[in-house]
């Protein structure tokens, strides 16, 4: 719980949810496809697509922790690494600060990836079904939505 001292000089007691920043990556490749996660989240008790996204360590370069998340989750290596946008999930309550990057190219180096338990598989996603996968519901994940449509206007339209 927070002290909040609004503009007008009244007092509140306010919950705030302090997070280390989070670095989210994707890669869009020539066939205008994006690689996906599908998982569950068992908080939401919910399975959807989403993008490699993990926190970042002190001091570390958000665009480096991005790319490690990205090869890790997996499996493939991105290319040079580029900020795509920045966003605040939960501004109202929460202090987690997300970057999300991404590549135009992108290496497999392994099979399975180092961290296979994050998703139940991976797939090439085309950017054009983006849309519709907001719209049923299958990305719930507020930087993955921010960023998939932000991806899909960049190249399609």
């Amino acid at each position: 719980m927070a002290d909040v001292e609004l503009p007008d000089g009244r007092h509140l007691d306010h919950t705030v949810i302090r997070l280390r920043p989070v670095a989210v990556a994707t890669v869009v490749n020539e066939a205008n496809e994006v690689l996906l996660l599908w998982r569950h989240r068992f908080i939401t008790d919910a399975w959807g697509w989403e993008l490699p996204s993990g926190g970042t360590g002190e001091g570390e370069d958000p665009a480096v922790a991005a790319a490690r998340e990205f090869e890790e989750e997996t499996g493939w290596r991105p290319g040079p690494m580029r900020l795509l946008l920045a966003v605040d999930p939960m501004p109202g309550i929460s202090t987690s600060h997300h970057r999300v990057y991404w590549s135009d190219q992108a290496e497999q180096v392994r099979d399975v990836p180092v961290d296979a338990m994050e998703s139940a598989r991976r797939e090439w996603v085309p950017l054009e079904k983006v849309p519709e996968l907001v719209t049923r519901g299958e990305v719930r994940s507020a930087n993955a939505v921010a960023a998939l449509l932000m991806l899909h206007h960049l190249r399609l339209t």
